[in-house]
């Protein structure tokens, strides 16, 4: 669902009868009678709907985390905030940056529309940005040659759809800026060769059993999930172009399961 589009739309209905009503209608009725019902929603819903329209399009807008690939940075049921504004402001529906602002950097949460099916949002994290060489074997990170620094925190367990039983060990991993937690699972493969696709730029990565290297070309980003071992991520269908991108998560506000994650900013 384009909700952006489904609000433009109700904007501009809304909007272009209140103004027919004004210069067409009103001078028209008669000092005593009714306004239509039509005019009467729209004069109430206009402000509303405009208010809503610009806070979304181009300050923040919430999300809600479908599934447990960013875990354990984010969980199953966790509503977030994303700032629309952080790298450059966009034309809401069309997304295309009008105004640069910055751009992500290696760490950074980021909401995007997935290339595959821009009708859908992803959030990932950024591990490569343009021109970074990306290594990953052995389940370690390489950027640029430089292995991530990656410190034990002992066990995580979860419980996935299907009612299976995770366990995974738990690491804290310094990415840019950012020290954030990241989860293995030791017992799963490092990739699933079978499930990668072609993709545009697909040259630029070499695949094997063990891993695979990438060089980000320039106007991509590459995004991984923090829960290693269960993300649909870049390794499997490839590069984040700049148009796709909608925001940088920063906070958690509210979680119905979890009161405790309510205000919790997210690194």
């Amino acid at each position: 669902m384009n909700f952006p589009l489904i609000m433009l739309i109700a904007l501009v209905v809304t909007g272009v009868t209140w103004l027919f009503d004004i210069f067409v209608l009103r001078p028209k009725r008669l000092p005593d009678s009714k306004e239509p019902l039509m005019v009467e929603y729209s004069k109430s819903f206009f402000p509303v709907i405009l208010v809503v329209f610009l806070l979304r399009s181009f300050l923040v807008e919430p999300f809600k985390i479908p599934s447990g690939s960013m875990m354990p940075t984010l969980l199953v049921g966790d509503f977030i905030l994303v700032n629309k504004y952080t790298y450059g402001i966009r034309l809401p529906v069309v997304n295309k940056k009008v105004i640069e602002l910055s751009q992500p950097r290696n760490g950074d949460v980021m909401v995007f529309r997935y290339p595959e099916d821009p009708s859908l949002d992803y959030i990932k994290r950024v591990v490569g940005v343009p021109g970074d060489k990306i290594s990953y074997h052995n389940k370690h990170l390489t950027i640029n040659g430089k292995p991530l620094k990656m410190d034990g925190e002992g066990s995580y367990n979860y419980v996935k759809s299907g009612l299976n039983y995770v366990t995974a060990n738990l690491y804290k991993e310094q990415l840019g800026e950012h020290n954030h937690l990241a989860l293995v699972q030791p017992e799963a493969p490092v990739l699933r060769l079978g499930d990668v696709r072609q993709f545009p730029e697909r040259t630029n990565c070499t695949y094997d059993e063990e891993g695979f290297v990438c060089t980000v070309p320039q106007g991509h980003y590459f995004m991984m999930g923090d829960n290693r071992d269960d993300s649909n991520d870049s390794r499997y269908w490839g590069f984040v172009p700049d148009r796709n991108i909608v925001g940088k998560a920063f906070m958690i506000w509210w979680n119905f399961d979890n009161l405790k994650r309510i205000g919790k900013t997210i690194d």
